[in-house]
């Protein structure tokens, strides 16, 4: 790289970046509505300091289909992505890797609480 060239690119490096915890929020509750099922707008997020990496915590609904369906067809919970539990913890780790993977943060948990079922007739895999 030429003095010049690198003068250029070390010009364009300073300084700095930052992500608005508003951005932030709205990357995770999107990951969030795709883990889960639901819409962004269903999702509640907060951010918490912990020990200099950023914690999540998530409140929001999950798609589920009918329980009768589930009594008729126990399979059909699987076409979900497994039990309530299961997929919450599953989400968990999808969670905290795509806000990561999308927005450069630091995040050492992903906290989720459950607080309600959307029923959806249709299959869905995560």
């Amino acid at each position: 790289m030429s003095g010049t060239a690198g003068a250029v690119r070390a010009a364009a490096m300073a300084g700095h970046t930052r992500i608005s915890t508003q951005a932030l929020t709205s990357v995770a509750r999107a990951a969030a509505a795709e883990a889960l099922g639901v819409t962004p707008h269903e999702v509640r997020a907060e951010w918490s300091d912990d020990d200099g990496l950023l914690a999540l915590s998530l409140v929001s609904p999950i798609t589920f289909p009918p329980l009768t369906a589930v009594l008729r067809d126990p399979g059909r919970a699987a076409g979900f992505g497994g039990s309530v539990w299961d997929r919450a913890v599953a989400a968990k780790a999808d969670i905290l890797r795509r806000v990561t993977e999308l927005s450069g943060a630091r995040l050492s948990r992903v906290d989720i609480r459950i607080s309600g079922a959307s029923v959806s007739e249709g299959r869905r895999v995560h």
